[in-house]
């Protein structure tokens, strides 16, 4: 079960760096995240905490992802969750990093030391997102 968060000024100093109000569920949310070495989804986060609305955590991580705070990774039917590189923000998000999927474990994990390069499209197309997924077996699955 979720802790309380340790270091409460470092998280309402990371939303405020993206102009981000720090709520109390925001600041909960984002300590959540901040504890996690991999990809959460919704069900994950709301399984965090003992009583949550899932409004207000879904409207959340919605203002967390316009903002460039997190950035969602997409496989089959099922949306996850992972913190952004600082880099990121409301007009751009620049995660543009390989995503690790364990077929033993489901975990997703960004391996951002990873980039996807660029890559050219035909004139007249528009490029609003890239995913580049990687399936396999995780190092602590492996061992």
């Amino acid at each position: 079960m979720y802790q309380n968060p340790k270091n409460i000024a470092d998280l309402e100093q990371d939303l405020l760096a993206k102009n981000i109000n720090p709520t109390a569920m925001r600041l909960l949310v984002l300590d959540a995240l901040k504890q996690k070495s991999e990809a959460v989804t919704f069900s994950d986060i709301e399984g965090s905490f003992e009583q949550s609305d899932r409004v207000t955590i879904y409207r959340t991580l919605k203002t967390f992802e316009q903002k460039g705070l997190i950035h969602t990774i997409v496989t089959g039917n099922v949306t996850q969750y992972a913190l952004c590189s600082e880099d990121c923000d409301e007009t751009k998000h620049r995660d543009t990093h390989l995503h690790f999927i364990c077929r033993v474990c489901q975990k997703t994990i960004c391996l951002t030391q990873f980039s996807i390069p660029e890559v050219e499209i035909p004139k007249g197309f528009h490029v609003d997102d890239v995913e580049v997924t990687i399936k396999g077996v995780c190092e602590d699955c492996f061992s």
